[in-house]
């Protein structure tokens, strides 16, 4: 052999071998800020970190509670009318007392798909198996929302819109008819085996891709007929991030389904969003626009601009035709820290709310796989909004903060207040005069004859499993383990990966706690294995003010590069 030949084949190699299985030369990910988290506290305070997942759990338990004989109890019933499927459903109490509801309150058959699939999706977080409950199949029964009578192919908010006007003064409004199937795409990712189940999706996916073609790009409308397959205008706002909902359910079919026209409607859908000169954050969609962007970037090469709809996401609307003031509220109410809570910013001075706090935690904490670049920013949002949502809980927050403390024990802790005010809007108690913040709900003006009890809010609190699944606490109080796998639905195969953010000014030693087979820890944003044959547990550091991202390896793997992708046994560990 040519003397000359072998030494370029021998460097080429080197380089081939530098390059394409080493890690070394890969710099560290650069965080990136977003203009309103950097407004929050690094470390809120009064502070206290809930067991969110105990809480999940208990909750489950208390709501599906057949045989349960308290005030205002049991919260389920079973609904025999029989609409979509020939089947036997169930509904669960909106909010407690909800005098619009129950077995004998037209015969049964009001009640939402919001609450029943939260709360399906709390219990499958947790590990419950809801196809089998006590001899009962609630993800089966769930199957009756798909309103196919109506022509409009998808799951709905209640069972028939004929059901809906049960609510009084029920309008359609585009987010109800959107969200129902984001939770159901879920549910099915963690109850993947029931029957109609894949028909459903499929029947879903197809709406929405026929829906997105016929809007060609602009989704300014109150909400959009499935059946008529057109745009409509009512008194409600235009509701534009109705495109995010889309693109997450299609992208989800396309991963489940593999057909690449839904891949090319969910970029389609994003590319709408992605059109708005402003702000179009409605009512829970919008971040799902930033988990999908950051998933067709990662895994498609394609170029959203995530910051954007995270902008969008915590500025909040201030378009007059749109939401305006809905985002993510930031401040310090009378000595509160009260930040990451999601809402309205400018009613009354701010009025958070339960469920909305929960839901953005879902595609925010999966989001930082695909684009870590915002892993700090995530990582201190978290902190503040899970340290501030105890507040909505009646046993959480002083008696002289709350409209009904005389009604908290019906709750017992695990059914919290539908919201949070800065102060009292309806002046009806002089006690609350001057005080601040106020836990409440908007139960009772709903309709005549509503219980004050009805501020405590059953449909906000069933989405307490997306906190459940993802936050655990730590050896250092203050710093939380974020699950990123827990709601990252739809996904590929992927080894454990963590959020971990230090929010003191020094840093900190964190205890890892290894429950399975020896494992070697890899972070994602320094790019280096940073403990090797981890067996029950070790310790590793966080630099102060910053964070890890943290991947949960097979001891001694091999970790290997391939077009600006690293990997472990053909897994993506870092896009």
């Amino acid at each position: 052999m040519n003397r000359r030949f072998l030494y370029i084949t021998l460097f080429l190699g080197i380089l081939l071998i530098f390059f394409g299985c080493q890690t070394d030369h890969n710099p560290p990910v650069i965080q990136k800020g977003i203009d309103r988290i950097n407004l929050m506290p690094d470390f809120p305070q009064p502070y206290k970190m809930l067991n969110w997942k105990e809480k999940a759990k208990s909750f489950d338990k208390m709501v599906f509670d057949l045989n349960a004989n308290g005030d205002y109890q049991p919260f389920i019933w079973f609904d025999d009318n029989q609409r979509n499927f020939k089947q036997q459903t169930f509904g669960i109490y909106t909010v407690i007392g909800d005098v619009r509801q129950g077995a004998d309150v037209n015969k049964g058959e009001f009640h939402e798909a919001i609450n029943s699939m939260g709360a399906l999706m709390t219990g499958g977080l947790m590990g419950i198996d809801k196809t089998n409950q006590d001899g009962y199949n609630y993800v089966k029964m769930i199957q009756n929302y798909f309103n196919s009578a109506s022509k409009w192919d998808i799951m709905m908010n209640n069972t028939c819109q004929e059901v809906a006007l049960l609510g009084g003064g029920y309008g359609r409004d585009w987010w109800y008819d959107v969200y129902p199937n984001v939770l159901y795409y879920a549910i099915c990712d963690l109850f993947s085996e029931e029957e109609n189940a894949g028909m459903i999706q499929r029947s879903i996916a197809d709406q929405f891709y026929r829906a997105d073609s016929v809007l060609n790009g602009n989704y300014s409308w109150s909400y959009f007929d499935y059946a008529a397959m057109k745009g409509k205008a009512n008194h409600i706002p235009p509701q534009e991030d109705a495109a995010a909902g889309h693109a997450w359910v299609l992208l989800s079919a396309y991963h489940k389904f593999q057909d690449p026209k839904y891949l090319n409607a969910a970029m389609s859908a994003i590319e709408a969003l992605l059109s708005q000169k402003e702000s179009r954050y409605y009512e829970v969609l919008m971040p799902f626009g930033a988990l999908t962007a950051a998933r067709l970037n990662a895994e498609f090469d394609k170029d959203y601009d995530i910051k954007k709809i995270l902008d969008w996401t915590f500025d909040g609307c201030h378009a007059d035709k749109g939401r305006k003031g809905w985002g993510v509220i930031v401040g310090n109410w009378n000595g509160y820290d009260i930040s990451g809570l999601q809402g309205s910013t400018t009613d009354g001075g701010g009025y958070a709310f339960l469920m909305n706090t929960f839901d953005l935690a879902w595609p925010l904490v999966s989001m930082v796989r695909y684009a870590p670049e915002y892993s700090r920013a995530v990582g201190k949002w978290m902190l503040n909004a899970a340290n501030a949502a105890r507040l909505f809980y009646p046993y959480e927050i002083p008696d002289s903060n709350q409209y009904i403390p005389e009604y908290k024990y019906i709750t017992r802790n695990l059914i919290a207040y539908e919201g949070i005010r800065k102060t009292d809007p309806y002046n009806k108690k002089e006690r609350l005069k001057g005080v601040s913040p106020v836990a409440l709900g908007d139960g009772p003006n709903w309709v005549v004859n509503q219980p004050d009890v009805s501020m405590f809010s059953i449909y906000g609190s069933a989405h307490v499993g997306i906190f459940g699944s993802i936050i655990s606490t730590t050896n250092v109080e203050g710093v939380l383990q974020l699950d990123c796998l827990a709601t990252d639905f739809y996904r590929n195969p992927a080894y454990p990966t963590y959020l971990y953010y230090n929010p003191f000014d020094e840093q900190k030693s964190i205890e890892f706690i290894n429950k399975g087979n020896k494992t070697d820890l890899f972070d994602v944003l320094t790019n280096e294995t940073i403990a090797t044959g981890v067996g029950a547990k070790i310790r590793f550091l966080i630099p102060a003010n910053s964070c890890r991202l943290i991947v949960a390896l097979p001891a001694g793997s091999k970790i290997m590069q391939n077009h600006g992708k690293t990997y472990v046994n053909d897994i993506v560990i870092k896009y």
